[in-house]
């Protein structure tokens, strides 16, 4: 198995990459944004990768994505293939991508968004604290890429300040480290938790 950043020759695998995003979307029951193939191409051609492969057989993906003229970065598209799950990769490519992300973007912010509780424990061991909405970026390419999740109507409901994702970051100006370091995996699941029967609560009044 190796991890490294993409290049051209890994454009062929953004078709498969997309569908594993997309499948997983369906599982989970809970928001991913779909992407295109061409977009996932971009992102290979232009070093803003990394892909797991075992031999020539895909295994995961991550990306780079560069919000208010580089202000804030997001490792978006975390993925592991059905075949490679359950084994740390997803914490491998996690730690390459941000890696690749603080060499090519060093005075950025990485932030992240996300409903997943493994992903929410990854982001708390490199750093990252949870956030409010005010504090990610307010370049509205991002949020308009929230369109295809199932749970952009609860995002539009409320001025794009909360939805059932929660907001994490990284401030390379901040010792975020050291003050994660304490924050558990039950913390996340209470919040997670908050946030649903919060929007559900909301739905049954709206009916």
């Amino acid at each position: 198995m190796k991890i490294v950043i993409a290049n051209k020759s890994h454009t062929i695998y953004a078709d498969i990459i997309c569908k594993t995003i997309e499948d997983a979307a369906q599982v989970r029951g809970t928001g991913i944004a779909k992407r295109k193939p061409a977009y996932i191409t971009t992102k290979i051609e232009n070093g803003n990768a990394v892909i797991a492969l075992d031999g020539e057989k895909f295994a995961g993906f991550c990306y780079i994505e560069a919000w208010g003229h580089g202000k804030f970065v997001a490792n978006s598209g975390l993925i592991v293939h059905t075949d490679y799950r359950n084994l740390g990769l997803a914490k491998q490519i996690k730690q390459v991508i941000f890696k690749h992300s603080r060499t090519k973007f060093p005075t950025a912010k990485v932030f992240s968004i996300t409903t997943g509780l493994a992903v929410m424990k990854l982001n708390s061991d490199l750093g990252y604290k949870p956030v409010t909405f005010s504090e990610l970026t307010d370049d509205q390419s991002f949020w308009n890429g929230c369109k295809t999740c199932k749970n952009f109507d609860v995002l539009t409901r409320t001025a794009q300040q909360m939805c059932l994702c929660t907001g994490m970051l990284f401030d390379p100006k901040n010792n975020n480290k050291e003050a994660s370091k304490e924050v558990k995996e039950n913390v996340f699941k209470k919040l997670k938790n908050i946030k649903q029967h919060l929007f559900l609560k909301k739905n049954k009044n709206v009916k």
